[in-house]
């Protein structure tokens, strides 16, 4: 332990093994019960920086309540992500020059389970490296049998209930992995695009009607131009025909609100199978639908012949020729829009009309609003809650289904004429068959796979057991809380709430902590193509687990985006060093390490204040944990180690350690050992790996009877009374010599003078009963009864003036001047800025964040002018 710095190389390792080969991680039987459900990691996926916060944030939790008697699951797990695990096999395959049609489904499902069991933990093992401490026996995989069966009963049990059914329904299409896909997997990309006007000609006239759109390819599948019932321009058209330019096909102008007589030429064109607002218009006035892609995104038969086959934007081209050969094309211009990107195959998506499966997600919602709304269950950050309400009143059908390989096959079977059957396994359909054929038929099963999250939407219940009624179940369902990003609210979290109270008809959790993103240090968003990607584990590898965690937690404040920057991470492995030699001052003075079960015995002021700061900071930190102000838990945690225990009591209790006053030193001893220990205890559930070396260096664990991570918090009184109040009334003295040196920019190191002669009787008492430690620690001569004739600057503590005199060298005068200089300068920046903040145009056009620091700048400078000035006035 002699060693001056801590290696978290070195340490790291064998701490985490030394964990897991004493089951550490496993609930212990308590009546009282706390459980958390990891939020599963893509089995694809690899350490970001958001799970770093978010696992620091559980980490942080489940240690806190499994030190503290509760019965603590951590149930971990990752999902099978079924669009980018398949991608990725399939890239793999065609690297060795095998398609995945040419082996078959049955083939290319194993070659995927042969990929996940070589690769799957990769993103585990990362989690291990950060300090997890999920109960790993548990383990799961949403593809694992249990968590199949899981999903395969929930398909059924909603389909009889008519909650999930078969139709034909617009999508978002992904025309290269040919599947349907999610709104999440959907990125809305910022696009500088052209919109191009194309007039129409009205049957039986020579006028046109004009309209303007960004997909012309899609005029193919035209079944309507609409025009606002107020548009008083396109009254006289309303009911009559035109002819689609290249088509050929005749269509009618009707009337509808969605037409807003503001944007482009106040007429739209109406595509109903390849646009999700026109599919409404078309809903609502009964018009034809016309699919004019293929699932791979070319042009089909239902388009005029020399158009069939092509590429959809090289069908644009040639279209924009003949529309500008034919005298229909009017103009084209720049705009901005936002053109739908699929987030795995980088492909523009495309609205499609196809069958599918939905589930009736409104009537799933009516459940799982009411315990929102009955606080049941709560958001953290409240106003999440809003976010939460704001989708699920306006929730759509969700497509569930995908057309892919991997994943949850859908359990229905398909007779002779297309009749559904859905059943748990092919035995139960065929016996549906048959007593609806009257006859054994051949069945056909239904190639898709359900959206991966259908089951991740089971987690929190299918992973403890469900549908069996296991006692891992009844114990830890529902869950404690749940801590995930705000991206998810409504594609998992929401879906959790809707199965947790249809299946089990309690809420899956009690709280939602949502966490914000981690950015980095300017505030800008994380991207490869910014080259700012900040990667945890080579922090954890240069700094250490524990000094990446601890950053997290202490930038952990609600609805406050994270602003990453190494130096913070640096700065808080000087933490862990502090801690590291802490202990070895504690050893070098050969403190009582033996007996720190109990308090000791508390008759000076420094270990009654030490062990009073103790009890108040433990009492913040679990009100701030139970708050969920991670934040706030681990700047308190820092404040009483570094400064409370380090800078002050240690420095204080050298006093009385180099003493010859024995019965005061083994105090000093048994004190600074036990309130050690404590801030072991107490800093564990941040910094894990640091605080267990310590511990089993120091024998705390008592020859393995007593792990930390199951080591209760300290408990007790903390009784105020005079003595701590003089410990408080020392410290703020020194603190106030160094403060004052520092502003006058004189060296911490340099030795001073003070008169006391203008203090009131009682506080010169006190100074001369606390002269020596005021002497050394203050770096003060002398404290004088009356005052020198030289000059001085004046000080004042608590409303009473100090005179210091400093050594020869040290020139009042110049100091004086440097500080007018300081102060004139100081004057000029906030002047700069008061004219901006009072200039109008300034604070209107500026975004509201820079208007902020503009704001605070300003404060901060006239705060720092108000302290100069008394600086100088003292002088």
């Amino acid at each position: 332990m002699s060693s001056d710095k801590y290696i978290h190389s070195d340490v790291e390792d064998r701490i985490y093994s030394y964990w897991e080969k004493n089951g550490l991680f496993k609930p212990k039987k308590n009546s009282k019960k706390y459980s958390i459900v990891i939020p599963p990691p893509n089995v694809t996926g690899s350490l970001h920086m958001g799970h770093a916060l978010n696992n620091s944030i559980q980490d942080l939790l489940v240690r806190y309540y499994r030190m503290n008697n509760y019965e603590t699951l951590w149930q971990p797990g990752t999902d099978h992500a079924g669009i980018a695990t398949q991608a990725l096999v399939e890239r793999k395959l065609e690297n060795e020059n095998i398609n995945k049609n040419d082996i078959g489904r049955e083939k290319f499902i194993e070659k995927v389970w042969e990929w996940k069991n070589q690769y799957g933990d990769i993103i585990i093992n990362q989690l291990k490296k950060l300090g997890c401490s999920c109960d790993w026996s548990r383990n799961a995989f949403t593809m694992d049998e249990n968590l199949s069966k899981s999903v395969i009963k929930v398909f059924v049990d909603l389909h009889k209930k008519g909650l999930i059914y078969k139709a034909k329904k617009l999508v978002n299409w992904d025309t290269v992995l040919k599947t349907a896909i999610s709104d999440l997997e959907v990125d809305q990309r910022e696009m500088n695009s052209l919109i191009y006007y194309i007039k129409y000609p009205i049957d039986n006239s020579d006028q046109f009607i004009t309209i303007a759109t960004t997909r012309p390819e899609t005029m193919l599948g035209d079944t309507a131009i609409a025009v606002n019932p107020t548009d008083k321009r396109f009254k006289s058209f309303v009911g009559k025909t035109v002819t689609i330019p290249i088509v050929g096909r005749k269509i009618k102008i009707i009337e509808d609100d969605y037409a807003d007589p503001e944007q482009g030429t106040g007429a739209l064109k109406i595509t109903p199978a390849h646009d999700f607002n026109d599919y409404d218009v078309g809903s609502r006035n009964n018009l034809e639908i016309i699919n004019v892609f293929t699932e791979e995104g070319k042009i089909n038969e239902n388009a005029p012949k020399e158009y069939i086959g092509l590429n959809r934007f090289d069908a644009r081209k040639k279209i924009l020729k003949e529309l500008k050969e034919k005298d229909f094309f009017v103009k084209e211009e720049n705009i901005n829009n936002k053109v739908p990107y699929g987030d795995r195959s980088n492909s523009v998506i495309e609205p499609y009309l196809t069958d599918q499966w939905f589930v009736d997600a409104e009537k799933l919602a009516i459940k799982a609003k009411e315990i929102v709304n009955n606080k049941k269950t709560n958001f953290f950050p409240e106003n999440w809650s809003k976010t939460y309400f704001q989708w699920m009143n306006n929730i759509e059908p969700w497509c569930i289904s995908r057309q892919l390989w991997w994943g949850h096959q859908i359990p229905a079977w398909y007779g002779p004429d297309e009749e559904i059957f859905v059943a748990e396994n092919e035995d139960d359909a065929k016996k549906q068959a048959k007593e609806f054929y009257k006859k054994d038929v051949e069945l056909n099963r239904d190639p898709d796979v359900l959206d991966t999250w259908f089951s991740s939407g089971l987690w929190p219940f299918a992973t403890l057991g469900w549908p069996e009624k296991t006692e891992e179940l009844n114990k830890f369902y529902p869950t404690t809380v749940l801590v995930t990003g705000f991206d998810i609210i409504f594609f998992w979290v929401a879906r959790m709430m809707m199965f947790g109270m249809e299946f089990l008809n309690k809420e899956p959790f009690k709280d939602i902590y949502v966490h914000a993103l981690v950015r980095d240090e300017k505030g800008q968003k994380m991207s490869k193509s910014k080259g700012n990607v900040i990667d945890p584990l080579d922090l954890i590898n240069q700094y250490s687990a524990d000094a990446l965690r601890f950053t997290l937690l202490s930038m952990a404040s609600p609805g406050t985006d994270v602003k990453l920057s190494e130096d913070r991470v640096k700065g808080y492995r000087n933490f862990l060093n502090k801690l590291w030699n802490a202990n070895n001052f504690l050893i070098t003075n050969k403190c009582d390490f033996s007996s720190t079960n109990e308090v000791p015995k508390l008759s000076l002021n420094i270990n009654k204040w030490i062990y009073s700061e103790l009890i108040q900071t433990k009492n913040t930190i679990e009100k701030n944990l139970k708050d969920y102000r991670f934040d706030e838990a681990a700047k308190n945690a820092y404040k009483f180690a570094w400064n409370s225990y380090c800078d002050w009591y240690l420095e204080l209790s050298k006093t009385i350690l180099f003493s010859n006053k024995e019965e005061d030193i083994n105090e000093v001893k048994k004190v600074s050992s036990y309130v050690f220990k404590q801030i072991l205890v107490m800093l564990h559930p941040f910094i894990p790996f640091v605080t267990e070396e310590i511990w089993l260096k120091n024998k705390f664990d008592n020859s393995g009877k007593d792990f930390l991570m199951h080591y209760n918090w300290p408990s007790g009184e903390a009784n105020i009374d005079q003595s701590q109040k003089d410990v408080e009334k020392i410290i703020d003295i020194i603190s106030e010599i160094r403060s004052f040196k520092n502003e006058l920019n004189v060296s911490p190191g340099s030795f001073t003078t003070i008169s006391i002669s203008n203090l009131s009787k009682e506080t010169k008492n006190f100074i001369n009963e606390n002269s020596t430690v005021l002497k050394k620690l203050g770096r003060v001569n002398e404290f004088l009864e009356d005052d020198q004739n030289k000059s001085s600057g004046s000080m004042v503590i608590s409303g009473e003036i100090y005179k210091v005199y400093f050594d020869e060298n040290v020139n009042l005068t110049l100091i004086k001047e440097n500080l007018v200089k300081k102060q004139s300068k100081l004057k000029e920046e906030a002047d700069k800025i008061s004219k901006r903040l009072s200039n109008k145009g300034f604070v209107d056009r500026a975004p509201k964040d820079i208007v902020e620091q503009e704001k605070s700048n300003y404060n901060n400078l006239e705060n720092d002018i108000k302290k100069l000035s008394l600086t100088i006035e003292s002088l």
